[in-house]
């Protein structure tokens, strides 16, 4: 059987979390996804090869998300079927340094709520790292978390991001409701 193998870069600083205590996190990604990892930790570059094509595409996944700021446990998710990794790049909305940091900010809000909020409305889970904006969840939650984000990344005021994610939550809830009753 052919092995395949994929390269992976990411930031030297999320090697150590990529590797996890006693080198528990990159086991458990081996494991999990009959894959072999090898990490120059030295120049942030990480080697995937494995033997089934889906697996290796689940460990590389795992591991973008580690490297763009996510907790290994949230990370090991993307092992679901019903999970997805979404990453948008803040510098396609910034022009500046200073407009890179104010549009964080948004994301982010004020201790956190804004992310908080848009984590609870679409149940997915987003981390702001480096010059992106990374999303895990569920294909539904994913598509409303983007387009949260985006919003928010072009300016729109919060409460109008929020008025409007409660809203497709209600209707994809009342959707779910409707199915359950067929």
């Amino acid at each position: 059987m052919a092995e395949f193998s994929y390269q992976v870069k990411i930031t030297k600083e999320r090697i150590a979390v990529l590797i996890g205590k006693s080198g528990e996190v990159k086991k458990q990604i081996e494991e999990a996804t009959n894959t072999k990892i090898s990490i120059d930790s030295h120049e942030g570059d990480v080697t995937v090869s494995g033997q089934d094509a889906v697996s290796l595409y689940a460990s590389r996944e795992i591991i973008n998300a580690i490297g763009r700021g996510f907790n290994p446990e949230v990370a090991l998710l993307l092992l679901k079927q019903d999970y997805g990794f979404e990453l948008i790049d803040i510098t396609d909305y910034a022009k500046t340094k200073n407009h890179m940091v104010r549009i964080k900010g948004r994301i982010i809000g004020a201790q956190g709520k804004s992310r908080k909020t848009i984590e609870h409305l679409t149940e997915c889970f987003i981390s702001v790292y480096g010059k992106t904006v990374g999303i895990i969840g569920s294909p539904e939650g994913l598509t409303f978390a983007r387009k949260a984000i985006e919003s928010l990344l072009s300016g729109s005021p919060h409460a109008n991001v929020y008025r409007w994610l409660e809203k497709m939550r209600r209707n994809l809830h009342s959707f779910e409701m409707e199915d359950i009753k067929k």
